[in-house]
């Protein structure tokens, strides 16, 4: 028997992996019996290609069985395809499994073709059901499973793996190799002890279930063998078990530096030890904040401690340790101005970004059941999103996903957290009151809807550089202007030098071999020339930057510099004025030699400038 499992991704992204399918497989895989008799493929898909092109790929593997793993961003499209295998082959065995089927099963099995769905976690229900069918039986009544047997829905939970590790690693066994995708995902527990009631992560299971470190240990060491760049670690809450936390951390400072890793965090957990742990390693935490309010938290079956979340985030800030936040609006109890000083609060606390979401309330969450009580109105379909409450009427809703549109842009998308609120502090004005004003002045400039995506990078970065001389000069600022100017600009660089792979590097026999005066060369993709009204590095040795006592200390007599990455590292290098129009000029075509000569720059100078920017990747053939 052959039986294909479609994960549905919501885009090509590092996370974009099979993950809760390879699961599946590995735990069929341990039943010799099964492993014998059925065959196990995976496929990968993306919400909005073709659905023909994708039903055509999945009836060429000819399977006898298809199961969709079903999240509300895919539920569509899986539904969607589901009918279409049905249409086409009336007697191929169709079921799901993921959030959306243990959330609402009723309704996928009412309105659609599926005939049955995976209820929890899906290992033992997969394996019961897998048997059934390989015995020529239907999967339907299997323990774990949702049905509808003669006309009535018929359902049952079961209890989930115990011991995780009687899961075959779906990486150790080969079932994904890490070289077919940009990253991977690590899940290294499972289950939640936060009952939030927004979420879906602690429903019908208590607890957390951990895999053993042995298991860990030999996960990360196949990462690092295997040059795995990015790592998404699946974890509720990775930092509650303190001692293993910082046990893993060690683990990856020894064995794998060069791999960027993700990791959702709470904020009670963090001492200073783990805060030096976090910022010695390449990684990025997401924290939970969710709201600034503890009223509003309480309403969801959450604790904060604003003064402690405060105490804590610093910690992250005085090591180094990069974090951003996530923040929800619409919570019952919230407000628009609730919503707005959260913002407040998050931004004084220099997140690195901070990702902001609508509140959903999600099916099967025991704040779905306790919408009406809230008179919570929001979307019966995916993505469940609230379209009214008392605290946050329709108009609200708009106004705040404005705001959040503007803080993604102008804060997170701009890579402005260096500098954000050391050029707010001459305004006067409060994070959301500058975010606002922002978001009047794109919307005269690019119209009321404001397609993101459509907007570039360094157009990003141009609106922010003329959004803050156009409030500069109305608040009368214009004195504080080169210096905040110079703060935009250098930040912008260095964050492109950092997001741009660095040439290879001649070696040093190389360059004793080549006459490098005669050589083409052309500025490195990855390397940023750049002018600023100070000193640069005046402008990078006072850190945090206060633009009155900095004016008051240093003249704007100018400066010249190159930006660019090596090692994994971004380093800036002052320029003399000839140095920097040599290496602007240099364009792959004209000898440098002859570049040189035009600038009245002698041989001799310009060779020295020219092996130390080819040693250091600043300029390349």
């Amino acid at each position: 028997m052959k039986v294909l499992l479609a994960a549905i991704h919501p885009y090509q992204s590092p996370q974009a992996l099979p993950l809760a399918n390879a699961f599946l497989k590995a735990y069929l895989n341990t039943d010799e019996y099964l492993s014998d008799n059925i065959s196990v493929s995976l496929s990968d898909f993306f919400v909005g290609e073709n659905v023909d092109d994708c039903l055509s790929a999945m009836l060429a593997e000819k399977p006898d069985a298809v199961g969709f793993s079903i999240y509300l961003w895919n539920r569509l499209m899986a539904c969607e395809l589901a009918a279409a295998l049905r249409r086409a082959n009336p007697h191929l065995v169709i079921f799901a499994g993921g959030p959306e089927s243990t959330a609402d099963p009723k309704r996928l099995l009412r309105d659609f073709v599926f005939d049955f769905l995976i209820l929890g976690e899906g290992e033992v229900p997969f394996i019961s059901a897998m048997a059934a069918l390989c015995d020529g039986k239907k999967a339907t009544g299997v323990k774990g499973t949702a049905s509808i047997t003669s006309g009535n829905f018929v359902a049952s939970m079961c209890k989930p793996v115990e011991l995780l590790d009687t899961i075959t690693s779906p990486y150790l066994s080969g079932i994904i190799e890490p070289a077919n995708y940009s990253g991977v995902l690590w899940q290294i527990s499972r289950g939640c002890d936060f009952g939030c009631d927004f979420c879906f992560d602690s429903l019908g299971i208590k607890g957390v279930r951990r895999f053993s470190m042995d298991r860990v240990r030999a996960e990360l060491d196949f990462f690092a063998k295997n040059q795995v760049e990015q790592v998404f670690v699946i974890d509720s809450t990775f930092n509650q078990d303190i001692k293993r936390a910082k046990e893993i951390l060690r683990m990856i400072a020894v064995k794998a530096l060069h791999i960027h890793f993700h990791f959702e965090v709470r904020s009670e957990f963090i001492d200073a030890e783990m805060s030096r742990l976090f910022a010695h390693i390449n990684c990025s935490l997401q924290i939970g904040l969710q709201s600034a309010h503890s009223n509003v938290h309480k309403m969801v079956r959450r604790v904060f401690n604003s003064a402690d979340f405060s105490r804590k985030i610093a910690l992250l800030n005085e090591t180094g340790a990069i974090f951003g936040f996530d923040l929800i609006y619409g919570l019952p109890g919230d407000t628009l101005e609730g919503f707005s000083s959260s913002i407040d609060f998050a931004l004084r606390l220099y997140p690195n970004h901070l990702d902001i979401f609508p509140l959903a309330v999600l099916p099967g969450t025991a704040l779905a059941a306790k919408a009406g009580a809230y008179e919570l109105h929001y979307k019966t379909t995916p993505p469940y999103t609230l379209q009214s409450s008392p605290g946050f009427p329709a108009g609200a809703l708009r106004e705040a996903a404005e705001l959040a549109t503007a803080c993604d842009i102008f804060y997170s998308r701009g890579k402005a957290v260096a500098w954000f609120n050391s050029l707010l502090a001459p305004t006067k004005l409060s994070p959301s009151s500058f975010l606002r004003e922002f978001r009047l002045w794109l919307k005269k400039i690019r119209g009321a809807e404001i397609d993101e995506t459509a907007i570039s990078d360094r157009e990003i970065w141009q609106a922010q550089r003329d959004f803050i001389i156009r409030l500069y000069t109305r608040k009368k600022l214009r004195k504080f202007l080169p210096a905040a100017l110079d703060q935009i600009d250098y930040h912008w660089h260095y964050a492109a030098a950092l997001l741009t792979a660095p040439p290879k590097l001649p070696t040093d026999r190389e360059l004793e071999q080549t006459n490098l005066l005669d050589v083409c060369f052309t500025l490195a993709p990855s390397a940023r020339l750049a002018k600023f009204n100070y000193e640069i590095f005046d402008l990078l040795q006072v850190g945090e930057i206060d633009l009155r006592s900095f004016t008051e200390c240093f003249a704007p007599l100018g400066s010249y510099a190159v930006i660019y990455p090596r090692g994994g590292e971004v380093f800036t290098e002052s320029l003399t004025e000839p140095h920097f129009k040599l290496l602007s000029l240099l364009d792959g075509k004209t000898s440098s030699r002859r570049i040189a000569a035009t600038l009245h720059i002698t041989p001799e100078e310009a060779g020295s400038l020219l092996e130390f920017a080819a040693a250091e990747g600043i300029i390349s053939k």
